[in-house]
């Protein structure tokens, strides 16, 4: 793994407490000694932890963090899952499919906030065929725990109610690991407990960098990966494209997946683009069809004057793998000709893709 990437690529590495003691100084605590090391570059990369709300933190048995959920001490019978983001829906997926009696409380109207409207509302309702209880504009107040029952105060509609449940996962964001690290001396600023930094995950320090969930979202392993080689090219001299937020593909294991890149039909009529948008639904497919997949979309939106690429949102089988398509073609500033004279194999779940940009101009073919 990556003990065996650092030692092939003969990387020094020290375990223990490291704190930036001076610009361009790091002072590193093992469990024998205080070591100083200097450096012109330095790369915070410290990572995030599972957000703790009053009331409801965690304690490994019966409320459970998304670590406490992947090494789980016993499968959940009854389970509540806090927040329907990403991870939240991800657990709250997994263990239904497992057998778990799962129920999902979201603050904001919808779940998978971030997402396009039309792909929450269709993966809502699967999650519903599947025997998932969604819980909108519902806040937790308060957990009371006892011997093998958690009771969960629920606030809907300004009444609350109680349910009981086994097992908790509290999914409501992440805070960056930004403590003890000699950030304020420095004079390092800091939003809501992530580092600020520019395009090229600079600080405003000089020589000093910040990548990964400590810094600014979205909050992707992926992205994090790209930014570290990004800064080391920075860093070697060369001249690295910066990481654009907007085309970083975002991911949800679900089922059904939910996948997706640029902006919302939303966000970008509140930009002030004059837009178009197809949509494909899973069942015109033939692929689909014959891998008895048949429940999902693929919506594109393009500006109307340009015909650029400006958001394409998938829900269904494999759409994490199929996202990558529209990655490339935002990253080469493609637009609705170029897609449409491309030629998409056949069957393959790709020919969607295809079909949706058809739709937005008016052009499509099998629906």
């Amino acid at each position: 793994g990556i003990g065996h990437l650092m030692k092939k690529n003969k990387i020094t590495v020290l375990m223990g407490t490291a704190t930036l003691s001076a610009k361009g100084r790091v002072s590193v605590k093992t469990d024998k000694v205080t070591q100083e090391l200097a450096a012109k570059n330095i790369i915070l990369a410290t990572g995030a932890r599972a957000r703790e709300l009053p009331g409801l933190e965690a304690d490994g048995k019966q409320v459970w963090t998304y670590k406490h959920a992947l090494n789980p001490p016993h499968m959940p019978k009854k389970l509540l899952v806090i927040g329907s983001g990403a991870i939240g829906i991800e657990f709250a997926s997994f263990y239904n499919t497992l057998g778990a009696e799962t129920t999902v409380v979201e603050v904001m109207d919808r779940v998978l906030p971030v997402e396009d409207a039309e792909i929450s509302k269709f993966a809502k309702k699967q999650f519903v065929k599947q025997g998932m209880k969604i819980m909108e504009k519902s806040m937790v107040k308060k957990l009371d725990r006892t011997k093998g029952k958690v009771t969960a105060h629920i606030e809907v509609g300004g009444k609350v109610e109680k349910q009981e449940f086994d097992t908790v996962i509290s999914a409501v964001g992440i805070v960056g690991n930004v403590e003890d690290l000699g950030l304020e001396a420095l004079g390092v600023k800091l939003d809501r407990s992530h580092v600020v930094v520019d395009e090229y995950c600079r600080t405003g320090v000089d020589g000093l960098f910040a990548i990964g969930d400590i810094a600014a979202p979205p909050w992707l392993a992926h992205k994090a990966s790209h930014e570290g080689v990004m800064v080391a090219e920075l860093i070697a001299g060369l001249k690295p494209h910066p990481v654009r937020p907007e085309s970083i593909a975002g991911c949800t294991y679900c089922t059904p997946q939910v996948a997706s890149v640029g902006y919302t039909e939303a966000k970008a009529k509140e930009l002030g683009y004059d837009i178009k948008v197809g949509r494909f639904p899973y069942i015109g497919n033939g692929k689909a069809i014959a891998l008895g997949e048949a429940e999902g979309m693929v919506k594109t939106i393009f500006d109307a004057k340009t015909g650029e690429l400006l958001g394409a949102h998938m829900v269904g089988a494999e759409v994490t793998e199929l996202i990558q398509g529209y990655v490339i073609g935002r990253q080469l500033e493609t637009t609705e000709e170029d897609l449409m004279h491309t030629v998409f194999p056949h069957p393959t779940l790709s020919e969607m893709m295809h079909e949706s940009v058809l739709d937005a101009y008016g052009r499509v073919i099998h629906m």
